[in-house]
């Protein structure tokens, strides 16, 4: 059989499948029953356990290895045939198409399909009705309130190693888990990412990892901030795949842990989110609230400042157009500003719990 036969056969073999799993993908209760409840977490259970038995980022290492074998097929192809002749284009371009397809569908199986699932605030029964500038504005005062109180509380000179962030973040989970089941979990491969400088250049704070089923943290981070991180990439290890849900469990476990540190990365966290809402939306507030912050916090925020400041460069600016342009493929019509959707379920989760005054 030509070899153009048989990369045709694969392209509509390929293409059958990923137009199957797209319209499953159509029915977010199928997903949630038959993937997300279903094959995706024994699939992530396994990767997790694999993952477990090296101490790097295994997941790091196999992006590694893929790209040296893209690259030396490429050359090899390069040196093998001669690139603009009509044959060679035209099966050049037919398995082009199919490994991008392959590669599709192995995202979508291996953690993908998570992001056409219901909303997680629905699961946990939280609303998301609109506020107004003035009840953003009372939001804000109740997190600035909150974070002046827990300061004084906080560990000082704070350190975490990558397993104490793993067993804290555990304790964490299984205590949310015994008030609702959703977060129960197994929790394991949490890795420091391999090259810290290099995620903290193009500006990611961690990243959860298909291929590995690894939450992966910036080490380098300040420590007040490592806690909501790494709850927050767990989130994803249990198939939250949209940012802001993932946002919302992470602030969620976090913020009903016993440790107090994780009460105040929560909280610290949610009020970056918050005051970039408000400075938008009435920078007189915003001005206002600034002056409300006692000094040990802003001195948390400055800090923070100084550390992405000293990786300022491009690459963040095109890394950040990238998983824009990834979140909007993937369900998340805001791209990354769908981070922001966040500030709306904080405001529905604090108004009926406590009065939100200045």
């Amino acid at each position: 059989m030509p070899k153009v036969t048989k990369t045709v056969l694969k392209l509509i073999l390929w293409s059958g499948l990923t137009t199957a799993l797209w319209l499953f993908s159509c029915f977010p209760n199928l997903v949630l029953n038959y993937y997300s409840n279903g094959f995706y977490p024994i699939l992530s259970a396994i990767l997790r356990n694999t993952s477990t038995i090296v101490p790097f980022a295994l997941g790091d290492f196999l992006y590694l290895i893929l790209v040296g074998l893209a690259l030396y097929l490429t050359i090899s192809f390069l040196k093998k045939y001669k690139l603009f002749e009509k044959q060679t284009l035209k099966i050049t371009t037919l398995k082009l198409l199919n490994l991008g397809l392959v590669l599709y569908l192995s995202f979508k199986i291996l953690w993908g399909l998570n992001y056409s699932r219901p909303s997680i605030a629905n699961q946990l029964h939280i609303k998301k009705e609109k506020y107004s500038v003035k009840e953003l504005v009372l939001l804000g005062n109740y997190f600035v309130n909150k974070l002046n109180e827990l300061k004084p509380k906080t560990t000082p000179n704070l350190t975490y190693t990558i397993e104490q962030l793993q067993q804290k973040s555990a304790v964490a989970y299984q205590l949310s888990a015994q008030k609702n089941p959703f977060f129960k979990s197994d929790i394991k491969a949490v890795k420091p990412v391999l090259n810290s400088y290099f995620i903290s250049k193009i500006g990611i704070e961690g990243y959860y990892n298909p291929l590995s089923g690894e939450a992966n943290i910036n080490m380098d981070l300040p420590p007040w901030v490592l806690p909501f991180v790494t709850c927050h990439e767990i989130a994803h290890q249990l198939g939250v795949a949209k940012e802001d849900e993932a946002n919302l469990v992470g602030y969620w476990v976090c913020v009903n842990s016993k440790d107090t540190n994780f009460q105040y990365s929560a909280n610290y966290n949610m009020l970056r989110y918050i005051l970039y809402e408000i400075r938008i939306k009435s920078p007189e507030d915003y001005e206002k609230l600034l002056k409300k912050i006692s000094p040990a916090v802003i001195e948390n925020f400055k800090s923070e400042e100084k550390f992405w400041a000293q990786y300022n460069g491009q690459m963040s600016n095109y890394m950040g157009f990238i998983f824009d342009k990834f979140l909007k493929i993937n369900n998340q019509k805001k791209g990354i500003n769908s981070y922001q959707d966040i500030v709306i379920w904080l405001w529905n989760i604090h108004r009926p719990l406590a009065p939100l005054t200045p």
